[in-house]
């Protein structure tokens, strides 16, 4: 719980400074962006992160979301209205490659359990189950296969998803009717008063 509420504060707070340097102010939707961005990349380090690993990966993760959220965005000119990629797709990225690192105990991390220890002779799982020697490379390793298994599912996934919605209706409304709001074309009521 400690390492959750940590890396979220340190995340709206480093999303806030950021915002602060290059905007010359900081806003309220920079803010919940941020805690948002840390709660993602702490999600896979929670249980193995030391409270410092917990503030650093949300110190981290805010800027680089940043950097997803507008240059990157506006380069590659992707719709992502809500920043979803930016802050959950990187985020969980940057958290999950993250918890190599924040894993070592020598940073206050709690190690990887050794799971082939962890049981009896009987085959009974003992009440405590030793850890073994961290290894940056083979930690990052295992890491980056678990992202990249993650980002090939994701992509045939939407891929497929995209497709079926392609067959059966319309993958986009036009362009005069995103225009004037889906708020009022769609649903029939005005999200926003002018």
């Amino acid at each position: 719980m400690a390492n959750t509420f940590l890396a979220t504060a340190a995340a709206g707070l480093s999303w806030v400074v950021v915002e602060w340097v290059t905007r010359k102010r900081p806003s309220m939707l920079g803010l919940a962006s941020g805690i948002v961005a840390g709660l993602v990349a702490v999600t896979p380090a929670a249980g193995f992160a030391g409270p410092m690993g917990a503030i650093v990966l949300g110190l981290v993760v805010s800027p680089i979301c940043i950097l997803f959220c507008s240059a990157i965005k506006n380069a590659l000119k992707y719709d992502d209205s809500l920043d979803a990629f930016g802050i959950h797709g990187v985020g969980g990225i940057v958290g999950a490659l993250g918890t190599a690192v924040v894993v070592n105990p020598a940073l206050g991390g709690a190690g990887v359990v050794d799971y082939a220890t962890c049981f009896d002779a009987a085959g009974v799982i003992q009440a405590t189950c030793p850890t073994a020697a961290y290894d940056f490379g083979t930690q990052f390793m295992a890491q980056l296969k678990a992202v990249g298994v993650t980002v090939v599912w994701a992509a045939i996934a939407s891929t497929i998803v995209f497709g079926l919605i392609r067959l059966i209706g319309q993958l986009r409304v036009d362009r005069e009717t995103e225009e004037d709001g889906l708020d009022i074309n769609e649903h029939g009521e005005r999200a926003y008063h002018p």
